[in-house]
């Protein structure tokens, strides 16, 4: 019986975070390819790309198991991805101006996405109460997902879209150097909130740049969010 409830407990949690994963993650690279689109560059278009089902945008491994395998371990943060919308800057009205737009319409609908999910949340309290419970839930998770996201996806370095901003606002100077570190740009990632961490903990220090860099902003804009949706 231990067993079964613990079960059950493990498919109810990853049923609460399922939709909110799936939409933050596909809507993030539609909103890409919309944007995109409307400013000269139609590849994302011509591919069937700029849709808002996400059944268009998953990527089996980065939408589906890795956060599942993450749910199922317990792990303290959630990662994955969906399919990258592909892009042609050089298509693009204004190339440099419009490289911003496009790599801040990610975060930017994410942040659409969580402020929705706090506002909805008044009227899931009405619902009855088991489904009422298990959409509270399912809401609570898609402001912390989406806002977790913004946050990631804006840190200044490629290929996160705070990389394709902070290369579209600097001056050439500086802009290039920084753009051609995307080839190592996740390794540089993964490296900083993971294994630096574990290096330090070896160490006997305490090195947590995740919680420093995303997960502080993000309780904070959580706040904001909160109290402008009245709650």
């Amino acid at each position: 019986m231990g067993d079964t409830g613990e079960i059950g407990a493990i498919v109810y949690t990853v049923t609460t975070w399922l939709l909110p994963v799936l939409f933050a993650i596909t809507l993030h690279e539609a909103a890409h390819g919309y944007i995109a689109w409307k400013l000269g560059d139609d590849t994302a278009y011509r591919l069937g790309r700029v849709s808002f089902n996400p059944l268009r945008h998953i990527d089996r491994f980065g939408t589906i198991i890795l956060p599942a395998l993450l749910l199922l371990i317990r792990a303290p943060f959630l990662f994955g991805w969906a399919k990258p919308v592909p892009v042609n800057f050089r298509r693009l009205n204004n190339p440099r101006r419009d490289m911003i737009l496009v790599a801040a319409a990610g975060p930017g609908i994410n942040m659409v996405m969580a402020i929705g999910a706090a506002i909805l949340l008044h009227g899931a309290v009405l619902l009855p109460a088991e489904i009422g419970v298990w959409t509270v839930e399912n809401l609570k998770n898609a402001l912390l997902i989406n806002v977790v996201l913004a946050v990631f996806n804006m840190l200044p370095l490629p290929p996160l879209d705070g990389g394709r901003v902070a290369v579209g606002l600097l001056p050439p100077v500086l802009a290039r150097p920084l753009a051609k570190i995307e080839r190592w740009g996740l390794f540089i990632i993964l490296g900083a909130l993971i294994i630096l961490p574990m290096i330090g903990r070896r160490l006997g220090l305490e090195i947590d740049l995740f919680e420093t860099l995303v997960l502080g902003p993000v309780v904070w804009i959580i706040g904001i969010i909160l109290r402008l949706t009245g709650h």
